[in-house]
């Protein structure tokens, strides 16, 4: 572990203790840094990447801040990093959202609300007045499936899912499904998330968002195969 590594997990453990609660001021950087036995180069070095994970936050001309700790701020950089995956590791990340994203709509069932569906079914008629407008359905998919997971009311989930719910992915698999004329059956899969939700039936609901997960995931493998193949 580098010394920077070890300055961070001081900072860290300050906070992780409640000595720096969220929305707390850091001491100055001269008085920070002799209370932790560190350099004021290192404890530097430990602030800037803190705040790059939004642990911390840097005002110019006023201080150093610990962030709200909000699970959508804190875990805000999965989506950047899942926009790099490439070959198999697209198909774990399929693996991944299998598990989680039906139970949460199955979940969402139990709990949305009325202007939650109202919702839900804008994007979802947004999507089918699309039709073959590639960019218009990845938009309203995403802001369709946004909305569903919103309703849990479970911000960790909701920002785990949408971390990894690719919009480059979305929009391969949108532009494929387009061009094999397949995208109705895809509409079809939201239509029935959207009735199991309006029902307020988890299992239908877990089940109907199981068959479109697995939609995603077959057709990646289809061209996976076919890109390795050719």
């Amino acid at each position: 572990m580098s010394l920077t590594d070890k300055a961070i997990d001081r900072i860290r453990e300050l906070v992780q203790s409640g000595e720096l609660p969220p929305g707390a001021k850091l001491p100055p950087e001269q008085q920070l840094a002799a209370e932790l036995g560190l350099s004021r180069n290192l404890m530097r070095e430990a602030v800037k990447a803190l705040a790059v994970s939004r642990v911390l936050e840097i005002r110019r001309g006023d201080g150093t801040y610990v962030t709200s700790l909000e699970p959508e701020l804190l875990l805000s950089g999965i989506g950047s990093a899942v926009e790099l995956l490439r070959g198999d590791t697209l198909l774990e990340l399929t693996e991944v959202r299998r598990l989680f994203e039906p139970v949460a709509t199955g979940l969402a069932a139990g709990r949305i609300s009325a202007e939650g569906l109202a919702e839900v079914k804008r994007h979802l008629e947004a999507m089918q007045a699309a039709c073959d407008d590639v960019e218009e359905l990845n938009e309203h998919d995403a802001a369709f499936h946004r909305a569903v997971i919103a309703a849990t009311g479970n911000a960790t989930l909701a920002t785990l899912l949408e971390g990894i719910a690719s919009r480059t992915l979305r929009a391969r698999v949108w532009r494929g499904l387009v061009d094999e004329d397949a995208a109705g059956r895809t509409l079809a899969e939201h239509e029935a998330i959207y009735h199991a939700l309006a029902a307020g039936d988890a299992a239908l609901a877990q089940a109907a968002a199981l068959m479109h997960v697995n939609t995603t995931e077959q057709w990646l493998r289809e061209h996976l195969d076919r890109d390795g193949a050719s």
